[in-house]
């Protein structure tokens, strides 16, 4: 394992103790909304300092960009941590165990580590670029869907960003038309590293953040997959528009949403 990629593992697993812990006594728990349907709680802040004091121990000199704490500008801004500290806090909210840490290396503008771990089934997503992924120290590969036939896809809906509900309303319609099933599980973060594991066959999301998607986003790309924005192009990092899967499936979501983009998801 890369160096780096062993911190990122150790910070995910110490932001993962945090949350685990404070999910076993549920009745504690105290949130609050930041924003429209946007919970954040004190377990947030607890598990992205722990990750962020891990980093820091090996690296204290490199930037870190956290969901809770913003932008801590290091000396080597060419290293940059990417950190959700709780991707599905809705989920951990309502004692749905179903949420994820999420934190992802970019080196010189692309991220080159990645690490979705679920603290609840203690499941460990990593990838290094050009080394592949893996659950648990095993080999992932995508599904291997050559079309939307049979496939389940995991969505989300865009809660965040309102004013694309009716494009997106309409590209789910279509969609539900042409495959098995259809998921809404809430934590990008884990609907990305379920679609590189093989477990869903696809994803797309509007509105997300960086730190929702930049370790989902390696973990597919290294599984055999592709990722892309809704215009086919590779700025969903910045845009927060994201299509995610096996290459057939990626191209097959694309060609079904394209009719109904509105100006703000073309680019």
């Amino acid at each position: 394992m890369h160096p780096m990629l062993n911190i990122a593992v150790r910070a995910a697993r110490a932001g993962g103790k945090v949350v685990a812990h404070a999910f076993s006594e549920q009745g504690n728990i105290d949130a609050e909304l930041k924003g429209a349907n946007d919970y954040v709680t004190k377990v947030d802040r607890d598990s992205e300092a722990a990750i962020i004091a891990t980093i820091q121990a090996s690296y204290p000199k490199h930037t870190i960009i956290g969901e809770e704490t913003g932008t801590i500008a290091g000396e080597h801004d060419e290293f940059q941590w990417i950190i959700d500290p709780l991707d599905g806090t809705t989920n951990f909210v309502k004692g749905i165990p179903h949420f994820a840490i999420s934190i992802a290396l970019q080196i010189k503008g692309r991220i080159e580590h990645a690490v979705v771990f679920d603290p609840i089934r203690n499941e460990l997503f990593s990838a290094s670029r050009g080394a592949g992924a893996q659950l648990n120290g095993y080999r992932i590969r995508t599904s291997g869907a050559r079309s939307l036939r049979g496939t389940v896809i995991a969505t989300g809906f865009p809660f965040k960003a309102r004013q694309h509900t009716e494009s997106y309303m309409k590209i789910f319609g279509d969609v539900f038309t042409e495959v098995a099933d259809l998921r809404r599980a809430g934590s990008a973060a884990l609907d990305l590293a379920y679609a590189a594991a093989g477990r869903v066959d696809g994803f797309f999301e509007i509105g997300l953040k960086p730190w929702d998607i930049a370790a989902g986003e390696l973990l597919v790309k290294e599984s055999g997959g592709l990722v892309c924005d809704f215009a086919g192009g590779h700025d969903q990092l910045k845009n927060g528009n994201i299509v995610a899967g096996t290459p057939k499936v990626t191209a097959a979501l694309l060609t079904t949403m394209r009719p109904h983009l509105n100006e703000g998801l073309k680019r």
